[in-house]
């Protein structure tokens, strides 16, 4: 995966992409690289000086209170909200001033940025067509995600399972590298959960990177490789999952640590 355009990659799509993997292995930037990231709103200080970055190829869980900042931090990222500090960079650069954001990076940030009217499949349609992106990866994201039978169905009679399926739909139509969800689980049954799990190892294990906010802590214990935690705007924690669950404690154990209780 280059960290600064396709120019050595090869396609792949065995399930979870497809992704533009590099063919060197050689020095490339993170794939996330926050550094001092502050802000504020008015007098409220959302985010307070965190710094954290993720290498190529991992599962990162996200976890804090509500409230702690957390999607705040996502928005940023995303260029969604501008820092009044620091920065936020993906593959090395703000998400701005990436040249085709759509094959970079996949974001779903909320569940119910759907039109009810709209069809699944006429939803995707109709990102693809504004993304540049061919009509025929609709379909296979379809695929990807396992809601085929429901696309041409209207949104509005999808469950909320269901729509946190077509938005990571929506998220991979471009092919990203990065994947930045915020609460994928969210209404997902047991299976549901269960394959969200492998979806995203597997789409880890071809080079992709996850970053993801969650409060199922049991199910962040099953799918990440670190942890960072925020609480109040700040960093609290960061780190291996498996060096921070060291001698026998819990994820849990730990989370309610750090943050006080608090959940």
């Amino acid at each position: 995966m280059s960290a600064t355009g396709p120019t050595a990659a090869r396609s792949v799509n065995d399930g979870a992409g497809p992704l533009l993997v590099d063919a060197d292995a050689g020095s490339r930037d993170p794939a996330i690289k926050v550094s001092s990231l502050t802000k504020r709103y008015g007098e409220v200080l959302a985010v307070d000086e965190v710094t954290f970055s993720l290498d190529v190829g991992t599962v990162t869980g996200f976890l804090g209170p509500n409230g702690a900042g957390k999607t705040t931090t996502l928005r940023v990222l995303l260029g969604l909200a501008e820092p009044t500090s620091g920065e936020a960079l993906v593959f090395g650069r703000r998400y701005g001033e990436l040249a085709d954001p759509a094959s970079r990076v996949g974001a779903v940030l909320e569940s119910n940025d759907f039109h009810p009217g709209r069809s699944g499949r006429d939803h995707l349609r109709a990102l693809a067509l504004a993304a540049e992106i061919p009509s025929s990866r609709v379909d296979e994201v379809l695929a990807l995600v396992e809601i085929e039978p429901a696309a041409d169905r209207r949104v509005k009679t999808y469950s909320l399972g269901m729509r946190q399926r077509l938005g990571l739909a929506a998220a991979l139509l471009g092919g990203p590298e990065l994947l930045v969800l915020d609460e994928p689980a969210n209404g997902l049954d047991p299976s549901g959960v269960h394959w969200l799990r492998s979806f995203l190892r597997g789409f880890a294990e071809q080079g992709g990177t996850v970053l993801v906010s969650s409060h199922l802590l049991a199910e962040v214990a099953q799918t990440v490789d670190q942890i960072l935690v925020i609480d109040r705007g700040r960093l609290v924690a960061s780190g291996r999952l498996d060096e921070l669950t060291a001698r026998g404690r819990t994820l849990e154990d730990v989370y309610l640590e750090l943050t006080g209780g608090t959940s």
